[in-house]
């Protein structure tokens, strides 16, 4: 005998099917370490740099209509996939989304348009909270001599705790961009938030983070999500351990000498993920390009060094060491080439190009 069931259970298996089959269900779940690691043994060992055009002096100057320089980036992204880089790690800010929402997402769809043609992909990331704490729209400041980073730009900032409206605006901007990008097999990874608790905020940036890991979820991206781990300090404790619980795959930075940054890989290694550095090379520090990278391949990590082309962003400078005179440094802190292609070191070109498969 055919059982009939009754009309609310109807109507609610009717919408449980259309949930399901619209990908609105639900919150997607973290990815299982299995699942991790099949995604993670598709994409080859990844090499690359976090990626500034040597003409942007920030996140806001690369994506802005009227400094989106579509030519330099062309240029010098041809320069790394010359290197045999496949991936860069390229910063947004949500100010470019409020000012002009379909300019911005059509100048992202450009931007992977011409890294694709150089066999890259790309690792977006979303919040930061490096450097200054204003951001405006329009023209960006000039650099200052010898100083490291010296326009770059913290996205919120501390007006998050200042305006009322703001979390509303990020939560649009997150889910926005993530849907219109969410299989697009250009893109290798959402990098959620760079830094948390940098610039003295510690848990203040908790609420924020764990409110940008429920976006990403409720967008239920093809790509993996992830916010690295950056520093080991009594402050951060709490903000590791929700990182790293709720990373599809573990991201993290290391500036230091090899004995430490093994160490971190190891400490890493209990999760049983892959594993992306998103984050290393500081020539001062002794964490250099001939002593990281063979380590990273030999442990098959992601690595993706800090600067490319030597320009705005002054980073040849260190953090904590401006030169007023601006004079060129002997030893650059960050960075491979000069904008006409001479680069710091022709050894240390040399030694990628073998390490990455593309000597000639």
């Amino acid at each position: 005998m055919k059982r009939h069931l009754p009309m609310k259970k109807v109507i609610a298996i009717s919408l449980l099917t259309f949930w399901m089959t619209t990908g609105i269900y639900a919150q997607q779940e973290k990815w299982t370490a299995e699942k991790a690691n099949q995604w993670y043994a598709k994409q080859g060992w990844l090499r690359g740099s976090n990626f500034q055009p040597s003409t942007a002096i920030n996140q806001l100057e690369m994506f802005q209509a009227e400094s989106f320089d579509a030519a330099t980036i062309d240029k010098e992204l041809g320069w790394a996939e010359e290197l045999g880089f496949n991936v860069m790690r390229v910063y947004l800010h949500h100010l470019l989304w409020v000012a002009d929402k379909e300019g911005f997402k059509k100048r992202l769809d450009t931007y992977l348009t011409i890294s694709t043609k150089h066999k890259i992909k790309t690792l977006f990331v979303f919040f930061d909270d490096c450097w200054n704490d204003t951001a405006w729209i329009g023209k960006q400041p000039a650099p200052k001599t010898g100083v490291h980073n010296s326009g770059w730009v913290r996205d919120p900032g501390t007006m998050v705790y200042n305006h009322q409206d703001t979390l509303r605006t990020l939560e649009a901007y997150v889910k926005d961009v993530m849907t219109t990008f969410k299989n697009d097999q250009r893109i290798l990874l959402w990098d959620l938030y760079n830094e948390p608790g940098n610039n003295g905020q510690f848990m203040k940036s908790m609420p924020l983070l764990q409110k940008v890991f429920q976006w990403a979820r409720a967008v239920n991206p093809s790509q993996p999500i992830s916010a690295g781990v950056w520093s080991d300090g009594r402050n951060f404790k709490e903000l590791n351990k929700f990182q790293l619980e709720n990373s599809d795959v573990i991201t993290y930075h290391n500036y230091s000498y090899i004995d430490d940054h093994r160490k971190t890989i190891d400490t890493l290694r209990k999760y049983g993920r892959p594993l992306i550095c998103t984050e290393y090379m500081a020539r001062r520090n002794g964490s250099l390009f001939q002593l990281i990278m063979p380590l990273l391949k030999q442990e098959n990590v992601g690595a993706i060094n800090w600067g490319f082309v030597s320009g705005k962003t002054n980073t040849i400078y260190a953090w904590d060491t401006p030169m007023r005179d601006g004079k060129e440094p002997s030893l650059w802190f960050h960075d491979i080439y000069r904008t006409d292609k001479t680069p710091f070191s022709k050894n240390e070109v040399e030694f990628i190009k073998k390490i990455t498969g593309s000597a000639k």
